[in-house]
């Protein structure tokens, strides 16, 4: 078994506070303390709380396409490719959160950082790379422009969910969504 490391505990610790209380509410000390670890390990895995900000996206980032990624390697149709985007987010979901699903962390955080800002655009490319998701999967069903808009559609459709769902509490506003999408490719 692979021993944890301060980075490791770091960014465990970071990803919880960031979630649960935002990036600006949470400070250095905080993070260090409930990572059982000394500030210098912290400036020895990161030089600065912004490059510890550019690391939790990152990992939240991976967090949810290894949910995709699991989903999508039980799929059997090129409909259950494009519900396990919507899965993947169900999955995000229902994960233990101790202050509850307060919706996509990663919306969170860029809503603290002003345009421009990296922490936002790495969020951007995040949720870019989603839609691309759903075109790539969309496109064997329909032409390749239907399947750009349907892709955004979709995206639409997921982010409206998971906003609601993260003011509401629960996932159920993302299985709506699932089975509005369900019928839309039923359609095609």
């Amino acid at each position: 078994m692979k021993q944890e490391t301060a980075r490791d505990r770091l960014l465990d610790a970071a990803a919880r506070r960031f979630y649960e209380y935002g990036v600006h509410a949470t400070g250095i000390d905080t993070i260090t303390s409930e990572a059982r670890v000394a500030k210098k390990s912290l400036y020895n895995n990161f030089s600065s709380k912004a490059e510890l900000v550019g690391a939790y996206i990152d990992a939240r980032h991976e967090e949810w396409l290894d949910l995709y990624r699991e989903r999508s390697a039980r799929a059997s149709t090129v409909t259950d490719q494009v519900v396990a985007v919507f899965d993947a987010y169900i999955d995000h979901a229902e994960d233990a959160h101790s202050k509850g699903f307060r919706g996509c962390g990663l919306l969170n955080a860029a809503a603290e950082f002003p345009a421009g800002h990296p922490a936002r655009s790495s969020v951007r490319a995040h949720k870019e790379q989603v839609e691309r998701i759903l075109a790539e999967n969309l496109v064997s069903m329909t032409t390749e422009a239907e399947a750009l808009e349907l892709a955004e559609h979709f995206s639409f459709l997921l982010e409206g969910a998971v906003a609601r769902a993260g003011l509401e509490g629960t996932p159920e506003r993302l299985a709506h969504a699932r089975a509005i999408a369900l019928r839309m490719l039923a359609a095609l």
